[in-house]
């Protein structure tokens, strides 16, 4: 099918669900399979969207709004927007250009990327299709030379934050796509991955809390664990010394009935005390969302489906598409809500149903 990849087309479209739909219409109903789906039942999957539904903001009035900000600091970093591209594998399935037209995007708007391990263009093409360096998500393999060598893929091409994912010692049980993210880890490209022994293997379930220690010995990279959805792991986190968190269940394509991410945000920033930057990862659709979760104690929010349906629909554009409209949704709903600036957000602006 023809994708309306032009700048002009994906102005058009006005919403993220528009844009899920041109999506749906320009891949192949395998490709879109594995990126819609999660495991088993996909109750986890639903529920990451779900559970915004159960909760409503609490407005403020005769707040001067006239001048809002949604920029950050996060890792050393300002940050223009608390937005950020989620780690996804295999962009090239999407798209052509994958990761890169991802990046481009990132960077045309002011964004941070976390490239995945598993991406089709390694991190360093990445950086140089974009010239902006993103962070760095890690699978790690059984052979730690194979995980050494990565991480030093990632310094060397200039990532300040690496990303550990916690959450896969195993692949969840994928019966909507499981035969193609078998045929995909088997057969396209993996950038990062090239030339190194023990490339086909990016799930390790020997992984325990000394990996850290492991990992802390040999990366000058600030450590985030991604995948952290309760309180005990929070604090066992804060004991490691590690620089951050993503409260994250893998998008519902891991343990299926888990919590949904938003549900597991608060017990994870009081455990950590505020010792450390909390980020969301799972389930916002529209920028009201982010103000939830912002307002929940998250220092920032991470979108991976989201920001591929603009891949997929069209390109860089649908990318730099998707970003526009959760940022303008982002900045409306704060002056909505009498919160100019990110800093004003809490959890009293959040009620339940």
């Amino acid at each position: 099918m023809t994708q309306p990849n032009t700048s002009a087309s994906m102005q058009a479209l006005l919403n993220l669900r528009e844009l899920e739909r041109a999506a749906a219409a320009s891949l192949a109903p395998e490709v879109w399979a594995y990126l819609q789906g999660g495991s088993d039942d996909m109750v986890t999957l639903g529920e990451n969207v779900a559970a915004f539904g159960r909760r409503f903001l609490r407005p403020r009035r005769l707040v001067d709004v006239s001048a809002p900000d949604t920029s950050l600091e996060l890792f050393g970093e300002r940050l223009a927007s608390p937005i950020l591209l989620a780690p996804v594998g295999f962009q090239g399935i999407f798209h052509p250009e994958g990761e890169l037209a991802s990046a481009r995007a990132a960077a045309a708007r002011g964004q941070r990327m976390i490239v995945s391990t598993v991406s089709t263009y390694s991190v360093a093409e990445v950086v140089a299709a974009s010239g902006q360096v993103p962070w760095f998500q890690l699978y790690t393999t059984p052979v730690r030379a194979t995980t050494q060598a990565l991480i030093g893929r990632a310094e060397d091409a200039g990532c300040q934050v690496l990303c550990l994912t916690v959450d896969a010692p195993v692949f969840g049980n994928r019966e909507s796509h499981g035969t193609t993210l078998l045929e995909l880890n088997a057969s396209s490209r993996k950038g990062n991955l090239e030339g190194l022994d023990g490339a086909s293997a990016v799930v390790d379930a020997s992984l325990t809390w000394e990996f850290v220690d492991w990992l802390r010995e040999r990366t000058r990279m600030r450590i985030v664990l991604k995948g952290i959805v309760t309180a005990e792991d929070a604090t066992l986190a804060r004991e490691r010394g590690v620089d951050g968190l993503i409260v994250s269940n893998h998008g519902g394509r891991q343990l299926d009935r888990g919590r949904a991410s938003i549900d597991c945000l608060a017990e994870v920033v009081s455990a950590v005390e505020g010792h450390m930057p909390v980020l969301l990862d799972g389930g916002i659709r529209r920028g009201t969302d982010a103000i939830m979760a912002l307002a929940l104690g998250a220092a920032a929010v991470c979108v991976g489906r989201p920001f591929v349906w603009g891949l997929a629909a069209g390109g860089q554009a649908g990318v730099e598409r998707a970003l526009e409209v959760l940022q303008a949704e982002l900045v409306r709903g704060l002056q909505l809500v009498g919160a100019p600036t990110l800093d004003r957000l809490d959890a009293s602006f959040v009620g339940p149903r």
